[in-house]
């Protein structure tokens, strides 16, 4: 059974959840519901998402799953200082789809 991508995206409000959502919706992945606060982001992440997008001042919660989801995806769109904890590092929103794209693919070894 194939499964698709979850993806996370947060902004500090709902207009700027609105048009990240935009961003960063693709054939190839499903949005979540979204979030504005770092809780709810993390309790969407904790819900088997695989990438996390963030627009604004989250370089927090992108330290937070990345220590607490080591394998996850992040995308971190901003203008200011990037946030090294994170996998792509943009500056609009117009880039999204393409980080999402090229990062490595979610997972690890297969087991048996």
């Amino acid at each position: 059974m194939c499964r698709a991508l979850k993806v996370v995206c947060v902004a500090a409000g709902a207009p700027s959840l609105g048009a990240l959502k935009r961003a960063a919706v693709g054939s190839d992945w499903e949005l979540t519901p979204g979030a504005t606060s770092a809780p709810e982001a993390l309790a969407q992440i904790g819900e088997g998402a695989h990438v996390l997008v963030t627009w604004g001042s989250f370089a927090e919660l992108v330290r937070a799953a990345r220590e607490r989801y080591p394998g996850m995806r992040i995308v971190w769109v901003g203008r200011g200082e990037e946030v090294a904890e994170a996998n792509a590092s943009i500056r609009s929103l117009g880039e999204i789809r393409d980080a999402i794209r090229g990062l490595p693919p979610p997972g690890g070894p297969v087991r048996s």
